[in-house]
Order: structure tokens, then C-alpha cells, then sequence
């Protein structure tokens, strides 16, 4: 791993007294209108124009939004990241009484699960609302690490005036996402914080590799879960003669006779024992198994689906198949997101080539773009078309974004995007 390719939040040989005075003038300057004695990072700078729009006032921020007890066990009960949990205790807590700073696991959201640390920092974050059970998504509290991370996808150090609200100038925080291994979904994220005398450049890196371990060991966890399933259906796959998939609760593929694995299948949001049109496999039957499902492909297919719903609306991208046999969710990583979007918006189609450049913004991408585009076909087979690559002409494509055109995709340095948002910037978004 590379500490130096992380955006950390003082400049290398800075004294952080005197950046934290300067960024205290550069915040006066910027909610008073006045010229800036320097600039913003761009991490910061984005943030602060969301936070704007979300009519967040730096003086008389409400606090954030709180969860009631019984939410906050039901989401702490439902979150991957409980597997994990222990492994990130492990790793920083002692770092973090040392250093005198507190340390946070959020849900997606930005809901603070749980806490830990030092005594006194957790007293100051009491005041603040630095709690469990309290969303610390830009939304709620303005730009900080939490809510930045989680917003743009990747590590985030906020320290002092960078901060949008005032009261919690007095604080830095450095934080990581964590995502699912699997499939690049947003999980949540982990985060340290202190008083903002404790800065230091090394904090975003020790964050960003604990998020990292946290990621592989919920790798391993899966790994583990498919080969406990691979051994309850050995038997009854070594007496099959048909096409048939063993896969999990979430469709990833733990065995295969008689036909070629695909690596996850999209299962009904609501699926029950019986018959379904899955997307790359068909008409299929579905028999439930401990821990997963017996697929069996069958040689007629239904109707395919008509419809497919990109929502881009919040910080998990989601593609919502729907058609007369129901309807699938598949969670997209934020390349896929990418991709997706771009051929919603060109439906005409667009090649290898210019896709490079959309995402890239050069031509000597194309084998990464077709890789990625191989592996979001085989998840929604017939849906999308090659030579130019584009949505099939049947299947009726609708994106929900957000209410605002640059809180599109706002982790997102594709070329393409950014056209995309500077070409909806002072109108209403098209999918609204």
C-alpha cells in the first residue's frame, strides 16, 4: 500500500498550528464572500458545495439525527460489519487511547454503530453528538471524514476548519469505507478521531489499512460460508444429470454441474421455492437449500424483464431488474455505476474506445473497460448488447439520480460524468 497516494489533510513540512489558523481565515472568507487567502482542497471544496446545498448553517447546526435504541440494535445486528468488528478493536482502540482520540464503525449511512476509546475524547464527542446511534452523513452535519468518506468513496482526513460547522473546528478526523469484498458494495466505514492538536498524516494510512484488513477477512468469511455449502450439497450434485447451480443467500455461486459457473446469480428480491426468469440463466427452478438454493436452469425461457431502474439517488448505486416474473436488485460497484450510467445516457451505444475515454479520459483502457462490461453481462445476460456495447432495445432504462446534477456520482473523477454533470448543472435533473 501507498501512503503517499492518500489525500491527507496537512501539507507536507506544515506546522498544524499555523494551517489550522489558515484555514480558519479561509472558512471566514468563504461564508463571508471575501477572497480566499488560499485554496481548498477539492475534497474539501465539493464537500462544502454539498453541504451548502443541503442548507447546513455553520453556526447553528441542529445536532445530528439520532436513531432510537431499538434501531440502532437492529441495525447493528444487520450490518457485515459486526463480523468484523473484533478485528477492528483489535487494531485501534489501544492506538486510539494512546493517541487520545476515539474510534468510530458507521453503517453506510453514516450511522455511528459503535464507539470506543479514550474517556475524555468521548466526553467531547458527547458534546458534539459524536455518539452511537447519530448519523454523521454530510446531510446531517456537514463535511467531515465520516460523512466525506462515505459520500466520495474513498479516505478522508478533515481537520480543523475544514470542518463546515463551527463547533467541531476543535476536532480531526481521519476515516476509510469499508466495502464488500465481493462486489464493491458500501458497507460502512471506520474512522478516528481526536482533538485537533493530535493530527498526523500517518492516522488517514493506519485507517485505510485497518479498512483494508477488515475487507479481506470478510473475504475470507465468504470463502469460508460457500465451501461450507459446497460440502451440504456434494451429495446431492454427485446424483444429478441436469444443469444445476449451488449458490447462497446472495446468488454467489458455491458449485456447478453439467454447465459452466457463473460467478453470482441475481436471485427475486422475494424468491420462494418454485419457478423464476433469471437475468443470464433463464427460466429456472429454485429449490431452497440450508444456507442457499438449488438453481436448475430449464431449457424454455419466460418473458425477460422490460425494465431496468438505475438508482444513483444515494451512496450505494443499485440496478433494479423488474419484469413479469418479478424483480432483482443487484448493488453496483462505483466503476459499474460508471459504465451504466454512461450507456443510459447514450443508448445508441458506445465502444470500447469511447468508453475508455468517458471513464478514463485516454483510448489505452479498452481491455479494462471490456473486462469490466464482461463481468456486468454475465450478472445481466440479454440485457446488455456488444458491438457497440448498449442497453438491449427492448428493455426500458430509467435512472434516479440525486436532486442536484453535481451530486452525481460525487466520487467519481470519470471524464464522462463530469460532462455529464456540467451538462445538467442549472437544470432539473432529467430523472426527477
Amino acid at each position: 500500500m501507498s501512503f503517499s497516494s492518500l489525500d491527507t489533510a496537512l501539507p507536507t513540512g506544515a506546522d498544524a498550528r499555523e494551517h489550522a489558523l489558515l484555514l480558519r481565515r479561509v472558512h471566514e472568507a468563504a461564508l463571508t464572500g471575501r477572497p480566499a487567502p488560499a485554496p481548498l482542497r477539492p475534497v474539501i471544496e465539493d464537500s462544502w458545495g454539498r453541504t451548502r446545498r443541503f442548507g447546513i448553517d455553520p453556526d447553528s447546526a441542529p445536532p445530528p439525527r439520532m436513531a432510537r435504541l431499538d434501531e440502532l440494535q437492529r441495525h447493528r445486528d444487520a450490518s457485515p460489519i459486526a463480523e468484523v468488528l473484533p478485528l477492528i478493536r483489535r487494531s485501534l482502540v489501544s492506538v486510539a487511547d494512546e493517541a487520545d482520540h476515539v474510534m468510530l464503525v458507521t453503517d453506510a449511512s453514516g450511522q455511528i454503530l459503535w464507539r470506543d476509546g479514550a474517556r475524555r475524547i468521548r466526553a467531547v464527542g458527547d458534546r458534539v453528538g459524536l455518539v452511537e446511534g447519530a448519523f454523521w452523513n454530510e446531510g446531517s452535519v456537514g463535511t467531515n471524514a465520516i460523512g466525506t468518506a462515505l459520500a466520495v468513496g474513498r479516505p478522508v482526513q478533515v481537520y480543523s476548519a475544514e470542518h463546515f460547522v463551527r463547533s467541531l473546528h476543535p476536532l480531526t478526523c481521519a476515516c476509510a469505507p469499508i466495502h464488500d469484498p465481493r462486489d464493491g458494495r458500501l458497507l460502512g466505514a471506520v474512522d478516528v478521531t481526536g482533538p485537533v492538536s493530535t493530527i498526523h498524516p500517518s492516522t488517514l494510512a493506519l485507517v485505510h489499512a485497518v479498512a483494508q484488513l477488515a475487507e479481506a477477512h470478510l473475504q475470507s468469511i465468504h470463502h469460508t460460508h460457500l465451501e461450507r455449502l459446497r460440502s451440504v450439497a456434494a451429495p446431492l450434485l454427485a446424483g444429478m444429470t441436469e444443469r444445476a447451480l449451488v449458490v447462497d443467500d446472495a446468488g454467489w455461486t458455491a458449485a456447478a454441474v453439467h454447465m459452466e459457473p457463473v460467478r453470482r446469480v441475481l436471485l427475486p428480491k422475494y424468491r420462494e421455492t418454485g419457478t423464476a426468469w433469471l437475468p443470464a440463466l433463464g427460466d429456472c427452478a429454485l429449490e431452497p437449500l440450508p444456507g442457499g438454493w438449488l438453481v436448475r436452469p430449464r431449457p424454455v425461457e419466460r418473458s425477460a424483464p422490460s425494465t431496468v431502474t438505475l438508482d444513483l439517488s444515494g451512496a450505494s448505486p443499485t440496478m433494479v431488474v423488474s419484469g413479469p416474473s418479478g424483480e432483482w436488485a443487484h448493488r453496483l460497484t462505483p466503476r459499474h455505476a460508471e459504465l451504466l450510467l454512461l450507456l443510459a445516457v447514450h443508448r445508441q451505444g458506445r465502444t470500447g474506445a469511447q468508453l475508455s475515454q468517458d471513464v478514463f479520459g485516454a483510448n489505452g483502457h479498452v481491455v479494462t473497460v471490456r473486462a469490466e462490461l464482461s463481468r456486468v453481462r454475465r450478472h445481466l445476460g440479454g440485457i446488455i448488447e456488444s458491438r457497440p456495447y448498449r442497453f438491449s432495445e427492448e428493455v426500458r432504462v430509467r435512472v434516479s439520480g440525486p436532486g442536484h446534477p453535481e451530486d452525481l456520482l460525487p466520487g467519481s473523477v470519470a471524464p464522462g460524468v463530469h460532462a455529464l454533470r456540467e451538462a445538467l448543472r442549472g437544470e432539473t435533473a432529467p430523472w426527477l
